[in-house]
């Protein structure tokens, strides 16, 4: 990305939302840009996330443990853990569907916020939280919806870009745990990539040992960016 198309701020310091006795900073490519939709698929490419309206990118002066991962499609096969999963999940219909707010969904990702992170602000999110933070004007986002007889049980948000599928948040069922709907949600984006012939699937951070990110390890081959750019984990990773 040329630094001459848009503007590159850094965040204030502010609470790391994965070490409670860490602070953060991001880089963020300036909302206000009109072409961030053209930028997109190059900024995933450089690591950066979408939030909401918003791309950015981990740029902590002490730390590097966020380190932006993504999936090979074409090499990429699931490994018995994740065969069950699929099996395990037979029963339900997967929909491609236009992003937005309806109250079925917002129920469910008030319920999902309210088991994953009680007392914490996040799970009192209302209508404009939601669009807010999983939908942008600018962002190619769509909803995979997943259902059983009907009734919504999870939804993987999902931008679909030049070079590959972004897998932004999923939410679920909180009582449907069992199913390992988080994994099952990203084996459908990686088929999502593959039916449209795109070669990654960006999964935002891993982050080595950490209890809520390090599951992202089980999805080889992939891929890690460091500063000498991408290059395909190691079993000693």
């Amino acid at each position: 990305m040329r630094s001459d198309r848009v503007r590159l701020f850094q965040t204030l310091p502010h609470a790391c939302g994965y070490y409670a006795e860490r602070t953060a900073q991001n880089l963020v490519l300036d909302p206000a840009a009109p072409q961030l939709d053209r930028l997109y698929g190059s900024a995933l490419e450089h690591g950066f996330r979408r939030a909401g309206g918003h791309l950015y990118l981990p740029h902590c002066p002490q730390c590097h443990a966020c380190q932006p991962c993504r999936i090979d499609v074409e090499r990429f096969a699931p490994d018995r853990s994740q065969r069950r999963c699929l099996k395990r999940n037979a029963d339900l219909a997967v929909t491609e569907v236009t992003p937005g707010y309806n109250r079925e969904r917002h129920a469910l990702y008030r319920a999902y916020l309210q088991d994953r992170h009680p007392g914490g602000g996040m799970d009192e999110a209302d209508a404009s939280d939601f669009r807010r933070f999983l939908t942008a004007p600018w962002s190619p986002t769509l909803f995979l919806e997943l259902r059983r007889d009907g009734r919504l049980l999870g939804v993987a948000v999902t931008d679909i870009c030049l070079n590959g599928v972004s897998a932004v948040y999923t939410f679920y069922d909180p009582a449907e745990t069992a199913r390992g709907l988080g994994t099952f949600a990203i084996l459908q984006q990686v088929e999502l990539a593959r039916r449209r012939g795109l070669p990654w699937v960006y999964l935002g951070f891993w982050i080595e040992g950490h209890p809520k990110m390090d599951y992202k390890r089980r999805f080889r081959p992939l891929q890690i960016r460091t500063a000498q750019g991408w290059g395909t984990m190691t079993d000693r990773m």
